[in-house]
């Protein structure tokens, strides 16, 4: 049996390191793991914001939300 991991490769035995987070919006490179980052699933397709952006655009994230989260 072979296991698939998300990102659709199959599991070889080799230790990837794993893409370090880019802001879709600025640009900035997170350095290590960034709990406060946003996360969004646009169109299908992954997006992380950084803190800033993320505090900057609150209320335009908060208003794409369906009612079921508010």
């Amino acid at each position: 049996m072979t296991s698939h991991h998300p990102g659709g490769g199959e599991d070889n035995g080799s230790a990837a390191q794993p893409e370090p987070l880019v802001c879709a919006r600025c640009g900035r490179r997170a350095e290590g793991p960034q709990p406060t980052w946003t996360l969004s699933v646009e169109n299908g397709a992954r997006r992380h914001y950084c803190e800033r952006c993320s505090r900057d655009h609150l209320r335009a994230i908060e208003g794409r939300l369906d009612s079921q989260w508010w």
